[in-house]
């Protein structure tokens, strides 16, 4: 039955409804994303900012591939937007245009859910899409961090400018490196050919840990 429910919970913008974002964060203990929910309480001890969980539908401590996005977006957070709730998780599940845009390459790209996680460069909500060089600085820390935390990890998908600048220091860690554009609306209406190449991007990725 549980399991019936998660798969019925698996869907764009599926956390937009209340009674699936409080399925999701009931999860939050199990073996595979535990450690991760620890990680996560501890950078919302270092600073008043919203840091969103991990997504225990992903693959946690088990993941292989581990998606590098930009600063998480207003529907990360529990208080969302002036109109909409948010989720307080990263997720491809999530209310908004760039994560249902997330959930259907990954679905072109073949990959498994399962063998991914989601993390952002810069990893709490301040109220401001803007990124500073010293968020920058302490987001990358955070990943170091992160990385420690996930012992099958062997790709590195760097979504986007801002998250690509994180590859000096994954450089140095022997995990391959690849990278795609952001799939947000921003992009979609400027690029549309880098938009429509991201899933081919990703499933490189895929290819490599198979």
């Amino acid at each position: 039955m549980e399991a019936l429910q998660q798969e019925a919970d698996i869907h764009p913008r599926s956390m937009r409804d209340p009674s699936v974002r409080e399925r999701r964060r009931a999860m939050l203990s199990l073996p595979h994303v535990a450690p991760l929910t620890a990680f996560v309480a501890g950078l919302r001890r270092r600073a008043s900012v919203e840091v969103p969980d991990f997504d225990p539908l992903d693959g946690g401590t088990e993941a292989r591939i581990l998606f590098l996005f930009e600063k998480p977006g207003p529907m990360t957070a529990r208080d969302g937007s002036r109109s909409r709730s948010g989720s307080g998780f990263i997720s491809r599940d999530n209310d908004d245009p760039t994560a249902e845009a997330t959930f259907n390459f990954m679905i072109q790209a073949r990959i498994p859910r399962k063998l991914t996680v989601t993390w952002n460069v810069i990893p709490w909500w301040n109220g401001t899409r803007k990124v500073t060089a010293s968020e920058l600085r302490e987001g990358v820390e955070c990943i170091r961090e992160l990385t420690t935390l996930l012992p099958k990890l062997r790709v590195v998908v760097l979504v986007g400018d801002k998250a690509a600048k994180a590859r000096p220091y994954l450089e140095m860690t022997g995990l391959a490196l690849f990278a795609s554009a952001h799939p947000s609306p921003l992009v979609r209406a400027s690029w549309i050919d880098r938009w429509k190449a991201i899933p081919l991007e990703w499933a490189k990725a895929a290819q490599f840990v198979e």
